[in-house]
């Protein structure tokens, strides 16, 4: 193999590198019931607060709630119907509980506390699958490139910290073409 095709080569790993990086800067992280947080005061409805949302693979859900009336458990789909709280998949006591989704489906939580499921605090983060789509062709015969969608609210997209998006991007994309220079 040649040395313009080794650093042909290169340059595809680093830009399929940065197309991962740049999902994963584009996890978002959804505070359940947003202001009000995690509770059964004030008839929140938090089928209708997660139905607002898209979640995807890599958001973070985080939960706030007084820990001495509140807690987080995560159920199977039974569970979560029957508000059965006695033998959960897992459970957050903190107050300030960060969950990062890694799987696709329901994601499904309840308060433990007595009373607290049956009078409306659970909810589903449901991930949908979301297929890669490639790039619609345009006019000209040329590939374009699809505008990127729009985070569901501005209040509750945060980036990861201590990451520097725009200069990461900015770095890759100059690697690329550095790399690309010696081809």
């Amino acid at each position: 193999m040649d040395m313009a095709a080794v650093n042909r080569s290169v340059a595809l790993l680093v830009l399929m590198a940065e197309v991962v990086l740049l999902q994963l800067c584009q996890a978002a992280e959804y505070k359940v019931g947003d202001s009000a947080g995690w509770t059964s005061i004030g008839n929140l409805d938090y089928k209708q607060w997660a139905a607002t949302k898209t979640f995807k693979v890599g958001d973070v859900i985080h939960f706030e709630y007084n820990p001495k009336f509140h807690n987080v458990m995560q159920v199977t789909h039974a569970m979560y119907r029957a508000c059965n709280a006695s033998a959960p998949l897992a459970t957050f006591t903190t107050g300030n509980d960060s969950i990062t989704i890694t799987t696709q489906g329901h994601h499904l939580f309840i308060c433990g506390t007595p009373g607290h499921c049956q009078a409306g605090q659970k909810v589903d983060i449901n991930v949908l699958r979301t297929p890669v789509a490639a790039p619609a062709p345009s006019p000209s015969g040329k590939p374009s490139m699809a505008p990127a969608p729009s985070p569901n609210s501005a209040s509750s997209l945060k980036a990861p910290a201590g990451i520097d998006h725009p200069k990461l991007g900015l770095a890759m994309a100059a690697f690329v073409v550095f790399v690309l220079g010696f081809a």
